[in-house]
């Protein structure tokens, strides 16, 4: 795509010297999800670029993503199509070479690393990935190959923030009483009581509680930043066709 925008990353700090990235809409130029709209090999393509921007000669390594915990310990790259990728909402890797993917469009992307062991993951932990333990399931299966909780960084990149994430009572009512500091009272709408959710905050006690004591949160918005990002409530709210994704990447170094 030699006349696309050049791309947007972002990157975290407690991630220097870890080849990765979070990368934005570009003003909306690049879509990076499948589900997406577009021409799925001008998908294809530019997933490619993008893990070639992270890691020269790097192969892409992108499950199918459901909303669940499952992970995929990735040994080899498999054919990134829309269709046929193993269905999964994290991956992790041990190999050189390998660019692990997630794609999100308000749910919290979550790149982790453990340089001295050589191991990283990727995980998609949209509130249903966050409550059904895709946060922990990556940490267990880094800590298979070898990698430590407490030697790991993991960084959340651009996800909703909690005052634009309003809920119902049935969406809340599938929490814990420990969760609750991860709601605050919104104004009621036709007399129905709502609430806002903390989802970055949330993703960031689950990787507390694993033990990572080095979390950095990029505290970026996608729904209230359209410039810069891709969102699934945005697009909803606006009654929109389609809407785009958004990539998070991670090799080693």
């Amino acid at each position: 795509m030699p006349d696309a925008p050049a791309f947007a990353i972002e990157h975290a700090p407690n991630l220097a010297g870890v080849p990765h990235g979070f990368f934005g809409s570009a003003g909306g130029e690049h879509q990076f999800g499948f589900g997406g709209p577009g021409d799925p090999q001008a998908v294809h393509a530019l997933r490619a670029a993008a893990a070639d921007a992270i890691c020269p000669g790097g192969r892409l390594a992108a499950p199918h993503q459901v909303h669940s915990p499952d992970v995929v310990t990735v040994t080899a790259a498999w054919d990134d199509a829309a269709e046929g990728r193993p269905v999964a909402d994290a991956v992790v890797t041990a190999v050189p070479g390998i660019v692990l993917g997630i794609v999100t469009a308000d749910c919290a992307p979550v790149l982790l690393a453990d340089v001295e062991a050589g191991i990283i993951g990727a995980a998609h932990a949209g509130w249903r990935g966050a409550h059904g333990g895709v946060i922990e399931a990556t940490i267990a299966a880094m800590a298979s190959l070898g990698a430590r909780p407490d030697k790991m960084a993991a960084a959340i990149g651009p996800t909703i923030a909690q005052l634009s994430y309003e809920v119902d009572a049935g969406f809340r009512s599938q929490f814990t009483q420990a969760d609750e500091p991860h709601f605050v009272a919104a104004p009621a709408r036709e007399g129905i009581a709502r609430w806002q959710f903390d989802l970055p905050g949330y993703v960031a006690e689950k990787l507390r509680h694993s033990g990572i004591g080095q979390i950095h949160d990029l505290a970026r918005d996608t729904f209230a930043d359209p410039a810069r990002y891709h969102s699934y409530r945005r697009a909803s709210l606006r009654r929109e066709a389609d809407y785009g994704r958004l990539i998070s990447l991670i090799a080693l170094p």
